[in-house]
């Protein structure tokens, strides 16, 4: 599919606000509603939009403390790796996950209340999976720039 300068900017303002109407696009790009939502739906139809989500001020929900895992294994098999990914998914308090490479093998961003609550994760959750060799964490402090897509797609 080939997505045009127009595409973009329809992608950027859904990014700004997913909740903006047909109407409210097609103002913002001074163009027709029929082919903003002609792009709208190829663009979800071609799997470019594959979602659309809230999204959460943890914080205000009582989940202070983020932490970024790293985890390398002990063993590479297809099996473990398999086992390990099925394994973290069940996990309620690993909210991403990425294979990585480099030396350790998966990224975690674990969300929890408390610092008592990421040790309880640590010790009950995530070392009691099969095959862990070695676990570095990385609290945030402060998250300086939020996921903001339209910077990559608009320049």
């Amino acid at each position: 599919m080939i997505v045009d300068n127009t595409d973009l900017k329809i992608l950027s303002l859904l990014q700004e606000d997913g909740k903006m109407t047909m109407k409210e696009v097609a103002s913002r790009l001074d163009i027709t509603i029929t082919p903003v939502y002609e792009r709208i739906r190829r663009m979800e139809d071609d799997g470019i939009i594959q979602q659309y989500r809230a999204i959460v001020d943890m914080e205000k929900l009582g989940f202070e403390f983020m932490v970024f895992c790293e985890v390398s294994l002990l063993s590479h098999s297809l099996e473990y790796i398999m086992e390990f990914t099925h394994a973290i998914e069940e996990v309620k308090e690993v909210v991403e996950c990425y294979h990585i490479a480099g030396p350790y093998d998966y990224l975690l961003k674990v969300i929890v209340k408390t610092m008592d609550d990421y040790q309880h994760f640590v010790l009950s959750r995530l070392s009691t999976l099969n095959n862990i060799g070695k676990v570095q964490s990385m609290f945030v402090l402060n998250q300086v720039l939020e996921p903001r897509m339209e910077k990559l797609i608009m320049g």
